[in-house]
């Protein structure tokens, strides 16, 4: 065998090395030999601490009593550990209040986000796959509405809302919330990337109609995407607090950001004279654990959804 024919070998084997340098000597990086950088490294650790230090004062504040929260360093524990007797506490506070407050966010997220998405992915089937009059309007209309920040439109809201007589009601946050120009933009990213026009096109050879083609076939292709639109619904709704702060008034259709608030409101000084700052951290405190969990149960669906966005863009 000629000398020279191992050189391709070689050269693979030199390009596949992690440590592999330049002409000139200098160390080339990749993917799998990264160049380390003590500034990046330094930025992203005091970019946790920021994101971290906010929890970890609301974890250890909502396990001190009343006189250790005014008493202590907001990063020390109490004298004890108080934090079950907040939560039954929280759950007796103003005849239980709390669980109406708790009752009353959990049925405007679930029935906001499950319709804010399926209405989002059936807008962004239709976007995406059927051809109609007026689609390029459309979205420029949709993508012009997702740079329009929400609370600019609560005050137009509420004044329609006025005149139709719904305000202080339920349905004054939930008609709202069924609208999210934003879900409803991914959905139709994430269905022209996703949902391919052969399979469509073989339903409807077959003799299936648009609706029976969406639930049947495009829907459960768009199962990654959903969940990530309902992920966004869910936190946007959930923390939503200027639109129920002018719409509702009656606090037994408050949900837990506008009743927390007005817990807050009373300062110092309850009606009874004592201090409750440890019954409102303790309460912001059960209110992001649902977040939590929502976020570390559907991680896997998530990621893969906005894989799947990254694909497209």
């Amino acid at each position: 065998m000629h000398p020279t024919s191992s050189l391709p070998a070689e050269a693979g084997k030199a390009l596949s090395t992690p440590a592999r340098r330049s002409r000139r000597g200098h160390r080339l990086y990749t993917l799998d030999n990264p160049r380390k950088s003590a500034t990046l490294t330094v930025m992203t650790g005091l970019f946790t601490l920021y994101c971290l230090l906010p929890l970890v004062w609301l974890v250890i504040n909502a396990t001190k009593s009343q006189a250790d929260f005014v008493s202590s360093f907001g990063l020390a524990p109490g004298r004890e550990f108080a934090l079950w007797d907040n939560i039954v506490e929280v759950f007796r506070y103003q005849d239980g209040i709390f669980s109406r407050w708790l009752l009353n966010t959990v049925v405007y997220v679930v029935l906001g986000a499950t319709v804010s998405t399926f209405l989002a992915a059936l807008g962004g089937y239709a976007l995406a796959n059927l051809d109609f009059r007026g689609k390029r309007v459309f979205l420029f209309v949709v993508l012009g509405s997702i740079s329009v920040p929400g609370i600019a439109l609560a005050i137009p809201q509420f004044l329609l809302f006025a005149q139709l007589g719904m305000t202080n009601t339920p349905w004054a946050v939930l008609i709202p919330s069924f609208i999210n120009p934003f879900g409803l933009y991914l959905m139709w990213v994430f269905t022209a990337e996703a949902v391919p026009t052969g399979l469509l096109e073989a339903a409807k050879i077959d003799g299936a109609g648009e609706f029976r083609t969406f639930f049947q076939i495009a829907l459960p292709l768009l199962a990654p995407a959903s969940v990530t639109v309902l992920l966004f619904s869910f936190v946007s709704i959930w923390n939503n607090y200027f639109l129920p702060l002018i719409m509702l008034k009656d606090p037994d259709w408050y949900p837990l950001t506008i009743g927390i608030n007005q817990w807050n409101k009373l300062g110092s000084t309850a009606g009874n004279g004592a201090l409750i700052q440890n019954l409102v951290i303790t309460s912001a405190l059960l209110t992001i654990v649902p977040l939590i969990i929502a976020f570390l149960s559907l991680q896997r669906y998530w990621q893969s959804g906005l894989s799947l966005g990254a694909v497209k863009g």
